[in-house]
């Protein structure tokens, strides 16, 4: 029986524009927005190997059509088991919804998303539940970066502007927020609550059942239901 697939997830989103009257306290109209926001990178790898796959719009003339960054991640989601993010149910996943919709694009095989933000803050009370906080305070390897050279806002505003110096840094920044929530992750695994079974609580050949077929690669596979954790993978080809 094959293992479950587990994909970590990360992306960046360019800001949105608009015409505004002043700094504070603002209620923005629909008619004030000149420029909605899209994808502008992401990183992916699965969980323990070592590749990272990294998309980004730098070589795109419309750096606001994403389309063809997000059809590759698509397919990687397309084929996860487990989803694994860092406040991912708050705003990569339905950010990335959002676009997948747009482009006219079908959702992904059902997969079970592990928001360590979700895990943390179920069990804990930590004084943050930020990335940065949290790699801070479990993480030995792969603390969140900052992003010196372009620090905070000015990253993204370089970036749309074609600095490639800012593309560069942006990339080093996202693979390494990735990189950091696996390490957050295999530091919280022991504590996922039941209701989010963690990926070694997985048990496929005594809990599962059929649940249909999937495509994956131009064939047809099982698609299993594990009855105890609740979670869908992919199982023997048909």
């Amino acid at each position: 029986m094959q293992k479950p697939k587990v994909l970590i997830v990360d992306i960046e989103t360019s800001p949105m524009t608009a015409y505004i009257w002043g700094l504070k306290d603002q209620n923005i109209g629909l008619n004030q927005i000149v420029q909605d926001w899209t994808v502008l990178a992401w990183s992916a790898k699965w969980l323990g190997e070592k590749k990272v796959y990294y998309r980004d719009v730098s070589c795109n003339k419309n750096f606001y059509d994403d389309k063809n960054i997000l059809e590759p991640l698509w397919k990687l989601l397309d084929t996860a088991d487990v989803v694994i993010t860092q406040y991912g149910s708050g705003f990569d996943a339905p950010r990335l919804n959002t676009r997948f919709i747009l482009h006219g694009m079908p959702p992904p095989s059902d997969y079970k998303h592990l928001d360590t933000y979700r895990i943390v803050k179920s069990v804990a009370q930590f004084t943050s539940n930020k990335l940065e906080y949290l790699t801070d305070k479990l993480c030995t390897k792969y603390k969140k970066l900052s992003h010196k050279r372009f620090p905070g806002m000015l990253l993204w505003v370089e970036c749309l502007k074609r600095n490639m110096e800012a593309w560069k840094e942006m990339k080093k920044y996202n693979i390494h927020d990735v990189l950091s929530t696996e390490e957050l992750y295999t530091k919280l695994q022991k504590w996922v609550p039941q209701r989010m079974p963690s990926v070694h609580h997985l048990c496929p050949r005594r809990f599962a059942v059929s649940w249909g077929v999937r495509p994956f690669c131009g064939s047809i596979y099982q698609r299993l239901f594990c009855k105890k954790c609740k979670m869908y993978y992919k199982g023997d080809k048909v």
